[in-house]
């Protein structure tokens, strides 16, 4: 169906040189009503002021797949100041960018300036800055015409142009075919290893896409990412985990893990996951983890970053505990030690915000515990605040083979059993018995009767 709506959209005459193709809502099929009011708002306030505004890149490529976008971005001819000043809750945002948050309610809509073609040179200007050594653009405030700011877009479906007023589709590098083609191809300014160095997170994100959207990467888009992966390494981290988590909390989390690994990505997103990978308990694990991060999201439930985090890192944290056990460091104590090496370990490349550690250590913490099944422990254990995430963890941990699968149903039968049940189901504690500590008699005694006298 969809593919006989592109197929229609896309029987129309060549347009000149520069000029986009023009496709009217009778062939696209995308009404204004199926943007958010908050969008709609932006782009009508825009055009009233004289300047041009459409809805632009993702948004427009997922109404065309009849996708409900996650949000709307703007692009306009006027820049940021015109913009701030036409909306009363804006603010300018960003160095690398300057754009415009527009908010109503709890909506934002990014507002951003038609940009021109980047182009490195020895003379970058102050609104233009470039790595001269890598060519990764630092900062890029030169705006430009709209046929430039198509040109600069990283994918062609992603330089696609939506007015709500007329309700047209602008499209200037045959993005629409592209999509009916299933093909994820970038805008050549250059080739694509101008592109990546420009901005090595552009690696990323076509493996995001091509994951989500089912679209097989363009032959001369794959073709220098092996080779330029180390560029990641110079990607603030904040950035990087922005990218990550639109990543892995896209659906195709598993899909795209498998698809970094293939194209050599893996270590630019956590400096373990390719050390975990290689481990056949641990990829087991992480696989799970993601299919079912992914199941949740597509039934619309909530998902937790800390969670996730928790179950990626976890093997890497095992492997760490038993190390530190084998050099004579106390149970307790070594998985606190592994903890806090793993996280510090990360930390270096990718900025998961320390508002998920404590979640994260309470997570892997309570496993050792899951195992002490006698006396009051499994009762103080069920009253933890935490103990439904760290219980699900433990049941991936039963489902990879990790741990033996009779613990598992033990702890779903002591949650379903009333408090009699649950006294005849405790298991007798197999620990050593821990030695009585003989009491010291204080020097009064023992000395009888001779010492009285």
């Amino acid at each position: 169906m969809i593919r006989k709506l592109i197929s229609r959209v896309f029987q129309k005459k060549s347009p000149k040189k520069g000029e986009p193709r023009i496709f009217k809502l009778k062939s696209h099929g995308i009404t204004a009503n199926q943007l958010t009011p908050c969008a709609l708002k932006t782009v009508k306030t825009l055009q009233q002021a004289g300047f041009k505004a459409f809805v632009v890149g993702g948004a427009v490529r997922d109404l065309l797949l009849r996708r409900k976008p996650k949000d709307f971005d703007v692009a306009t001819d006027a820049d940021p100041d015109e913009v701030r000043h036409l909306f009363r809750r804006s603010r300018i945002i960003g160095r690398r960018f300057r754009i415009v948050h527009v908010m109503c309610g709890p909506e934002t809509i990014e507002v951003s300036t038609f940009r021109t073609v980047a182009v490195s040179t020895n003379n970058d200007s102050d609104d233009r800055q470039t790595d001269q050594e890598s060519g990764r653009i630092l900062r890029d405030n030169v705006f430009g015409s709209q046929v430039e700011d198509a040109m600069r877009r990283d994918f062609t479906i992603n330089a696609l142009y939506y007015d709500p007023v007329s309700q047209e589709i602008w499209d200037y590098h045959n993005g629409v075919a592209d999509l009916k083609a299933g093909v994820l191809r970038m805008r050549i300014i250059g080739d694509p290893a101008q592109r990546y160095r420009e901005d090595p997170v552009r690696m990323l994100r076509a493996v995001r896409f091509a994951a989500k959207l089912g679209l097989k990467l363009d032959p001369a888009a794959i073709r220098p990412i092996r080779e330029l992966a180390e560029l990641l390494e110079d990607v603030p981290a904040a950035r990087l985990f922005d990218e990550m988590l639109k990543l892995l909390f896209s659906g195709h989390a598993a899909k795209s893990i498998l698809l970094l690994r293939k194209k050599g990505l893996h270590h630019g997103l956590l400096p373990t996951l390719d050390v975990i990978m290689e481990q056949p308990m641990g990829e087991r694990f992480v696989m799970l983890a993601l299919a079912k991060t992914d199941q949740r999201i597509g039934e619309g439930k909530p998902v937790s970053p800390a969670y996730l985090f928790a179950a990626l890192l976890w093997h890497e944290v095992l492997a760490a505990w038993r190390q530190y056990q084998t050099e004579g460091e106390k149970p307790v104590p070594a998985l606190h030690l592994a903890m806090d090496v793993v996280l510090a370990a990360q930390s270096e490349k990718l900025a998961i915000p320390h508002r998920y550690d404590a979640v994260m250590k309470e997570i892997w913490t309570m496993q050792p515990r899951f195992l002490q099944r006698a006396g009051q422990r499994p009762f103080r254990l069920l009253e933890h605040p935490r103990f439904r995430a760290a219980f699900d963890f433990l049941m991936m941990r039963c489902e990879s083979g990790e741990v033996d699968a009779e613990v598992g149903r033990w702890w779903e039968d002591f949650q379903d059993a009333g408090e009699h049940e649950r006294g005849q189901m405790l298991i007798k504690d197999e620990a050593p018995a821990a030695k009585k500590r003989r009491r010291r008699k204080p020097k009064s005694e023992g000395l009888g009767v001779r010492g009285e006298e």
